[in-house]
């Protein structure tokens, strides 16, 4: 990926696409090319029952550009456990998804607010429909 991203998109809306919400599909419609990391990449392939279940997550996967984590965003998200964990609860995925869209300043398209929000602030953090 060369140019900057317009936003990211978290598992839990990949989630919802692969479920064929009506809601989700139709946002998906009107928005620009998003992006996803790794890490929600692996968490929908990880759940993913069976060939055909992959086949179709991949089929959904290859729509996203992918945003590869640097040493920078692991050392932010390395930060940020250490930081929320025992008072908000987060997990690791989650720091590591939110540090890309820290990096780029962008916006994380995402139904985990309540999680994401210490991390990135609430102009960043959209649950999208």
């Amino acid at each position: 990926m060369t140019n900057k991203p317009v936003a990211v998109i978290d598992t839990t809306v990949l989630i919802h696409l692969l479920r064929n919400n009506l809601l989700a599909t139709q946002w998906l419609a009107t928005q620009p090319t998003l992006a996803m990391t790794p890490i929600s990449w692996m968490e929908v392939i990880y759940g993913a029952p069976g060939r055909n279940g992959q086949a179709r997550s991949l089929t959904l996967l290859h729509q996203f550009d992918l945003i590869y984590l640097t040493p920078t965003d692991q050392a932010w998200a390395m930060q940020n456990l250490l930081t929320y964990r025992l008072s908000h609860g987060l997990s690791i995925t989650d720091c590591l998804i939110a540090s890309v869209c820290h990096r780029f300043q962008i916006p994380l398209y995402t139904h985990n607010v309540k999680d994401m929000l210490p991390l990135l602030g609430p102009t960043l953090v959209i649950q999208p429909y």
